[in-house]
């Protein structure tokens, strides 16, 4: 536990003989004594002995490490008079105890460690003595006669010691005797290894198990990031190793640093601790592993450079609840946190009248009471002279140290396994039998580690194989209340896992919530912890963009393709689906366009069926024109399907009429070009008119090119049946926010051009065509207006096309697209109605007197004026002035072959 220092040296083995002949000459018999010989300080001046049938050793802090070479320094009043009293009140209540060892006196021999290994290591071999054989041939009287030996006490056992490093140093001497030693505050894991401390037991858990319970303090405050600081020795050391490991296993707990208290510190040593922990500030909470004079000098660096609340100090068993520590520094050691082992309280009430056995305790009742005791005090500067009347918690305040049940638990252990021992050894036998008379160390220790009782908490006393204790452990903190009275407040209890009343807990300023001793702070919802290397419990927060998702504490995750972030980013939700609503502007442009052309078209149709037999109706080709009207219709209406919601039908729909009503349209056009074409240029090889120019042969070549259309319209359902699709691409931005996925049919672009690519094909041929007969005069068979038709058709499409697919990349791809589409064909079919259809309707309507037959001219007739027409053009292409006057004689019956 508590004060330490490194393992100790193979030097005392060798040197062992050495030391003991210190203690040689005060054992020689006083008669025999040479009589020029001084004898040295009384042995048992700085010690304590108890007569008894079986002696019991005892090793206690009762003085501080001495300075500037002296092995002793100041009175621990804690530490040292309460545990040692503590050890004979154990004995006296163990020979008062009728059935516990009865008719056996215990009796004890009990040195001072002065907190100081090396100190401790020569004053046990007092307990060694009784088994060193000496040789006194060398050694004679002043009468010549052999020197008569005081018998040492023979110890059988040891109490102690305090510090890990004094019990490290005492266990490796006691062993090579088998003297059995069982400690009541040594901790450190060290002493766990059977295999080098096999004589060593203890009472208190080992420092593993309280670095899991102080682990546990930290996990339970939510604490990530915290510094270390042990004072050198074993204690410190193994005690921070055990947290360190612990906390390295079980992760979620890093280490900022791990700092040293020096044995001997120099000036200013604790300042510069302090200020090394401020280099790390985020760990405001400090794993201590020191002794008592290191935290109360580490409390007063912090408190010194004004660094009061900062720290979150959790402390091992060597703070505990003592008061000595925390004396004029109450508000730096505010929210402290310590554990202790389960005890209990017992008052002391010892007196200077009844303590004469303690050596110590006259010094112990000046440092109390701040007295002195008559000429030879050690305390000569004091003013009050002690009256022996005082009262411990009465004139002085007294709080038991933690320590002292487990200093009676010791002895009581020792005591019920010597019990057990002559129970079995001197059955029936009153006193020591004579197989008691020289006391096995290696049988004893059988007996001590088998011992099963309930200590002085009322918790059961064990040892393991290894011979520790089971942890339990009591969870203190060092609060001021509203009254400015200073204590520990038990907040909880430490049994295999942790007990912690958090609510009961309070820090600086009466403040009741956890501060923090983290790293990093959280990340925010919908980012992610990238760690820094090598320091698992310090990150970095990156917020998880476009459509990822944070999957875990460290990981983004892409969302499915048809899913973006939810508004945390902690998971995905399905993308919104839009389509082109109808109420939109890119929709009501086009249907309104479409409307207007519906009823313009349905109009020309009702009309043409109403003057079915006039001469313009009859001249214009009545069949084809239907057919025409159609197409133009079919372009128009075209429009309501690609606005529509896709589903099967529509979708559908949208294949068959896409192109279908262009189709109609221009291979209607087509065959009216060609045979104009036709016609004129036989009429200039022949007479005689050419074939298929009949309304019917007109009506089948339309239909054989309308065919090839619907041919491909039923290849493209077979290989790839209608259906819809939602596209996530085409309105994927770069905020998910914003994302969409579009309901369309699956109709790609190049189906769309396979689609529209025929009927483009028909318009550019009937284009080619127009062309070719733009001579023909302009009364003949609508040649011009068709011309002026396709003209303008193929710059409508010419401005479709890079409008169309110059937008693929745009987020309104969709609306663009299909309005362009649909305006397109409701122009084209515009275009075709208003330079085809609506003269003619014109003169129907507002000019009957010009819808009369005219005289018909022959075949003949007819290509005699194109061929007469064709010269004239090419004379006023050569004349300077290109006047030209020119009569046409009206030709003959046109129907006469």
């Amino acid at each position: 536990m508590e004060g330490d220092s490194k393992h100790p040296s193979l030097f005392l083995y060798c040197s062992l003989f050495l030391l003991t002949t210190k203690f040689y000459w005060p054992l020689v018999s006083a008669t025999q004594r040479p009589p020029d010989t001084q004898l040295p300080l009384q042995d048992f001046a700085h010690s304590i002995r108890l007569d008894g049938d079986i002696m019991l050793g005892g090793l206690f802090p009762v003085h501080s490490r001495g300075e500037r070479g002296v092995p002793c320094g100041e009175l621990k009043k804690e530490k040292g008079i309460h545990r040692l009293e503590a050890m004979l009140f154990a004995i006296d209540l163990i020979n008062k105890d009728p059935d516990l060892l009865p008719n056996v006196t215990l009796g004890a021999r009990i040195l001072d460690t002065c907190s100081r290994d090396t100190y401790a290591l020569e004053q046990s071999l007092t307990f060694v003595q009784a088994l060193i054989e000496r040789d006194g041939s060398d050694v004679r009287c002043a009468s010549g006669e052999q020197p008569i030996f005081a018998k040492p006490d023979k110890v059988v056992g040891v109490i102690g010691a305090s510090a890990s490093s004094v019990s490290i140093m005492v266990a490796n001497i006691l062993r090579l005797f088998k003297i059995p030693q069982i400690s009541y505050a040594s901790t450190a894991p060290e002493l766990s290894d059977n295999t080098r401390y096999d004589f060593f037991s203890r009472v208190v858990p080992p420092d593993s198990y309280q670095a899991q319970a102080m682990l546990d303090i930290v996990t339970a405050m939510g604490w990530n990031y915290v510094s270390t600081l042990a004072s050198e020795g074993n204690y410190g050391e193994s005690g921070v190793e055990a947290f360190v490991q612990i906390s390295r296993e079980s992760g979620g707990v890093c280490i900022a640093q791990s700092l040293k208290i020096p044995r001997e510190p120099k000036p200013g040593e604790f300042d510069k601790l302090i200020l090394r922990l401020l280099e790390t500030s985020n760990a405001r909470a400090v794993i201590m592993f020191a002794n008592e004079d290191d935290i109360r000098r580490i409390l007063d660096a912090a408190k010194r450079l004004n660094q009061t609340g900062h720290f979150l100090w959790v402390g091992s068993d060597s703070w505990g609840s003592k008061i000595s520590p925390v004396v004029q520094q109450e508000r730096v050691a505010e929210g402290g946190t310590a554990t202790l082992p389960s005890r209990y309280t017992n008052i002391m009430t010892r007196s200077l009248s009844n303590n004469r056995r303690n050596v110590w305790f006259a010094e112990f009742w000046e440092e109390n009471f701040v007295c002195k005791l008559g000429m030879h005090g050690k305390r000569p500067g004091s003013p009050k002279k002690c009256t022996g009347l005082e009262k411990v918690g009465r004139d002085s305040t007294y709080e038991q140290e933690g320590k002292v049940q487990f200093v009676m638990d010791a002895v009581y252990a020792m005591a019920h396994a010597l019990h057990h021992m002559h129970r079995e050894l001197c059955s029936g036998y009153p006193g020591l039998c004579p197989r008691m008379a020289n006391i096995d160390g290696k049988e004893l220790l059988i007996y001590i580690r088998a011992v099963n009782f309930n200590g002085s908490a009322g918790t059961p006393v064990t040892f393991n194989e290894n011979g520790d204790a089971p942890g339990r452990y009591d969870i203190f903190q060092y609060q001021i209340n509203n009254r400015s009275t200073a204590g520990y407040k038990v907040i909880g209890h430490w049994t295999d896992q942790l007990y912690l009343n958090i609510d009961a807990m309070q820090w600086t300023n009466g403040d009741s919530s956890v501060p923090a001793s983290v790293c990093s702070l959280p990340c925010k919802m919908g980012e992610r912890k990238k760690v820094v290397k090598g320091v698992p419990c310090c990150w970095h927060c990156e917020r998880c963009e476009g459509y990822h998702f944070q999957a875990s504490e460290f990981v983004c995750e892409l969302c499915p393709y048809e899913q973006r972030p939810d508004q945390n980013r902690t998971g995905c939700q399905p993308i919104p689906i839009i389509k082109l609503e109808w109420h939109s502007p890119w929709a009501l442009v086009p249907v309104f366009i479409s409307v207007l052309g519906i009823l313009a078209t349905t109009f020309v149709i009702v009309t043409f069926v109403r003057y079915h037999d006039t001469p313009i109706v009859r001249a214009s080709g009545r069949e084809m024109s239907y057919v025409l009207l159609t197409g133009i219709f079919l372009c128009y209406a075209i429009t309501f399907p690609m606005i529509a919601a896709p589903d099967v039908s529509v979708c559908s729909f949208r294949r068959i009429f896409l192109g279908l009503g262009m189709c109609f349209s221009y291979a209607a056009l087509l065959t009216k070009t060609n045979r104009i074409h036709r016609i004129f240029e036989q009429g200039k090889k022949a007479v005689t008119a050419p074939r298929f120019i009949s309304p019917a042969s007109q009506l089948v070549i339309t239909f054989s090119l309308i065919s090839v259309q619907l041919l491909g319209v039923l290849v493209w359902f077979a290989a790839d049946p209608p259906h819809t699709v939602v596209d996530y691409g085409e309105q994927r931005t770069q905020d998910p926010e914003n994302a969409r996925g579009v309901l369309k049919c699956d109709i790609s672009d190049l189906s769309l051009i396979c689609s529209l690519g025929y009927s483009i094909l028909l318009m550019v041929t009937c284009t080619v065509y127009a062309i070719k007969t733009r001579g023909v005069p302009e009364t003949f068979n609508e040649a011009k207006p068709i011309g002026f038709t396709m003209y303008t058709t193929c710059i409508i499409w010419l401005a479709f096309i890079p409008i169309f697919f110059g937008t693929a990349q745009s987020a309104e791809r969709m609306y663009i697209q299909t309005a362009t589409l649909t305006v397109s064909l409701s122009l084209s079919a515009s275009v075709s109605l208003g330079m085809l259809y609506m003269p003619k309707v014109y003169i129907i309507i507002f000019h009957p007197e010009q819808n009369v037959p005219k005289r018909k001219r022959s075949f003949k007739a007819i290509v005699t004026v194109a061929t007469m027409t064709s010269k004239l053009s090419q004379l006023a292409s050569e004349r300077p002035n290109g006047e030209v006057k020119t009569e046409l004689c009206e030709g003959t019956d046109a129907s006469s072959k």
